[in-house]
Parts: structure tokens; sequence; C-alpha cells
């Protein structure tokens, strides 16, 4: 924000002091050397001199107010992060740790302050020295014209007043050269964000891919963050459209990276995805997304009303699509009870509604979007076990002829998926229905039995669907 304000103020009255400075300037200059030429040209030396050095000041000055705004830029993230998590805060107890990470921001900033005000100082100081300079040149000079008889008195006086107009523009551009490296750091720090490369291109003149069935294949994926350590090795399946897949395993073993892939978040090292038999990578990144709809666990909500935040999924959808997407995601009962109805603010970040209440017009989002692929990373994990029985079930109500990869960490949840994938150690180790899983005795049934045991069932004759049902009630 700073860096912005101070780039429209070098915009705003740059180019107004520059040519009224430079106008200046010259007609002076035009006036002193009609007076006398000599005097003039010394004069002119002294200001050379004077350039010299606010070039040298002026390099100071841009890496003094550069570091400047980068300080106070980290304070801004600083205090932006410990409001945004204030309640975590509140429940640590950190608000010593918090006060003291602000403070320690700050002195560093004050530091930098005091850097740049110095710069700036010297800068000015010295040119005020050249000024100064300038009438004691002149009066030096002049006198030695005058004993000389190339100068009389009354012309060194009227000299003397011109020299006044001489330094009005000079101290113009004097005062304008702080404005001027203040909005060199802010432009420079602009352009370090602007000019970040773009990781994730289309082909040129990449096609839309267009009439979307869903059936995706994963061919011998690998994928790198850093280049070098692989998250993802070899990662090989097919999901035949309207399919559903599940993908299982203990954090950090890749699921939510292979659904990353999917939409382009992140290009494949090796390997391809495709979707309908077309590479990813081969149409536009904006229509590949349009067909996918993503259910995370952590829900975004915009600042706007319930209204704004479900038609985020199809911009310009009517009012009736909007309602029949909440109805679908067994939402709009319960906006019809506020007292605004659709209209009613959900507040920063949604702070205003409860997560079952996010999830659901997340999903209600989705529902509205109607993509042919859906992703669902989780998305009842952080949900009490009321909120997750009526999620879920908005959730099977949207996979209903779709495309689905799900993560899930309750099993429960996919137990009737058409196939479920262990995830460990970056690679599928072991794949099947859930039946079949549990016949294999290996790691899913290990969750398995994690999971649901010591559970008190006194009916020996409850089958395992009942065991789990019962498990998240």
């Amino acid at each position: 924000m700073f860096d912005l304000f101070d780039i429209s103020e070098v915009a705003h009255h740059g180019p107004e002091n520059l040519f009224l400075a430079f106008l200046k300037l010259i007609g002076s200059f035009v006036l002193l050397m009609m007076v006398h030429v000599p005097l003039t040209l010394i004069l002119f030396a002294v200001v050379i001199i004077m350039c010299i050095f606010s070039v040298f000041q002026n390099k100071r000055m841009k890496k003094a107010f550069s570091d400047n705004n980068k300080k106070i830029a980290n304070i801004n993230a600083q205090l932006q992060d410990s409001l945004a998590g204030i309640r975590v805060v509140k429940s640590f107890a950190n608000e010593t740790v918090e006060k003291e990470k602000f403070q320690k921001a700050n002195v560093s900033f004050l530091s930098s302050k005091k850097h740049s005000y110095h710069a700036y100082g010297r800068f000015q100081s010295g040119n005020l020295y050249f000024q100064g300079i300038l009438f004691t040149v002149i009066l030096v000079f002049g006198g030695i014209f005058i004993a000389q008889g190339t100068l009389n008195a009354p012309d060194l006086a009227l000299y003397a007043l011109y020299i006044n107009i001489f330094i009005n523009p000079i101290t113009i551009l004097v005062n304008f050269m702080e404005v001027f490296q203040k909005g060199m750091a802010g432009f420079s720090r602009f352009l370090e964000i602007m000019e970040t490369p773009i990781e994730i291109e289309d082909k040129p003149n990449a096609p839309d891919l267009n009439d979307v069935k869903g059936t995706i294949q994963y061919q011998h994926v690998f994928f790198s963050y850093d280049g070098v350590h692989n998250v993802l090795n070899d990662i090989d399946f097919e999901i035949p459209a309207g399919k559903t897949i599940a993908l299982v395993g203990p954090s950090g073993g890749g699921k939510s990276t292979i659904c990353a892939l999917l939409p382009r978040f992140y290009d494949v090292s090796e390997g391809s995805i495709s979707i309908d038999g077309t590479d990813i990578r081969d149409v536009t990144q904006k229509s590949l997304r349009k067909a996918i709809g993503v259910v995370q666990q952590d829900i975004y909500m915009f600042w706007g009303t319930v209204r704004d935040n479900i038609a985020y999924g199809k911009p310009g959808a009517s009012e009736e699509e909007i309602i029949q997407a909440a109805k679908l995601a067994n939402i709009h009962d319960f906006i019809m009870s506020l007292d605004d109805g659709y209209d009613t603010m959900v507040g920063e970040r949604g702070t205003r509604l409860s997560g079952g209440q996010k999830q659901r017009i997340a999903i209600a989002r989705v529902f509205l979007k109607d993509p042919k692929i859906l992703i669902l990373d989780e998305a009842t994990s952080a949900l009490d076990n009321e909120s997750e029985r009526f999620i879920q079930a908005s959730l099977e109500q949207l996979a209903k002829n779709r495309t689905t990869i799900v993560i899930a960490h309750r099993l429960s949840t996919i137990r009737h998926a058409d196939e479920i994938l262990v995830i460990d150690q970056h690679q599928i180790i072991e794949r099947g229905s859930h039946e079949e899983l549990l016949k294999q005795n290996g790691l899913y049934t290990k969750y398995y039995n994690m999971q649901f045991d010591g559970l008190d069932i006194k009916n020996d004759d409850v089958n395992h669907d009942t065991i789990i049902e019962g498990a998240i009630t």
C-alpha cells in the first residue's frame, strides 16, 4: 500500500514539478548569461559539482528508502498475521510473545527509518552547503571582476538577485528527489511482484477442454516441489467417467499433491495426466479448471453476503439457480432463518458462520458450478459428528454422476468408493475396494482397526457397515 502511495505521489507531482523547475532554471540561466558570461560559467561549474554530489547521495537514499519499505511491509504482514490468528494467540496465552515479535520488528523498522533520515539529511545539508557555496563564489569572483573592471557593482547586485531565481528551481528539484526516490523504491518492489515468473502457463494456441465426460488417467506420474526430492513416485491409475476413487494414507504421503496436480496448480515432473484422453497440459487452464469442482477442509469465505459467496461458483447466476444450489446443499432453510436471508453478511472470512455452515455454502458453490469432475479434500474432517452427517449427505448428492476423487481420514465416508488407493511413502502401496483391502490385511486394515478398535459392540451379528456408521454418530 505504501509503495503504491509513493508511486502515485511521483506520478501526480513529478511531471509538474520537473517542467516548472527546468523552465525556471533555463530562464534564469539565460538571464545570468546576459548579465555576465564568465561569472555564469563559474556558477555553472559549481552546479555540476552539486549535481555529481546529488547523484551519489541519491543512490544511498534509494537503498535506504527501499530497505525502509521492506521493513514496514514486514511489520504490516506480521501484524495482520497476529490479528488473523488472535484466537490461537489467546488460547495459548501468547500475547507477550506476539508483543515481543512486534517490538522486535518495530525496532528494526525504527533503525531503518533513522538510516533513511540520515541519508536524506546528508542529501539536504549537502545541497544547502552548495547553495551557500554559490553565493560565496559569486561574491568572491564578482569582487575580482569588479576589480578588473569587467563588472560593475549594480550588475553584481542584479546578478545576486537573479541567483535567487536560479536557486529556487534547484530547491524544487532537491525536494522532488526525496519523493522520487521513495517512488522509485516503491516501483522497484512493485516490479518485483509483477515480474514474478509464471510457473504454470498455457501452451501457445492451446484449445479449450470441451465436452468433458470425466475419464481421468494418471500415467506414471512423478512430482517434486524442489526438483530434487520426489513427493510422488510412479503414480498410475485410471478413473472411469462417473466413478469414485478414494485416497487414504498417512499425512505427508502425497494425497493432496495428487489432487493438486489435476487442476494444474502444479505441473508433473514426469509422466502425464489426461482427461478423456487429452493431456491437461495441452488445454487452457481456464477451461480445465471450469471442469473441476473442489471442496476443501479449510473453506474460504469472501467478504460479502451469503448470496455473493454461493454465486461465486457461477458469476451471473440467477436467483433461482442460487436458491436451487442452496437447497441441494441442505443450507437453504438455514439461510432463510437468518434476518436478512441471502443478503446476510458473512463477516470477514465467514466469521459469522459455523464450520458446517461454511462447508455447506462451499458445496452450494460447487453445485452451482456443476463440474464434471469433483475433488473432495478431507471435506468433513474438521466437523462435529452431527454436522458431518448433513455434510456427507450433501457430498453424496453432489458426487452423483460425477467423476470424484475423495481424500478422507474417516473410512466410513469412502466405504462405497469404486476403488480405494492407499498412499504411503509417496506411492500407491495398496488398491482395491473396501472389502478387498480388508482381506489383504495390509496398511488399510491397520487403519481400519485403529479407527474402530475399542467400540463396544454388544450384538455380534452387526455387520461392518453398521460398525462404521456407529463410529461417526
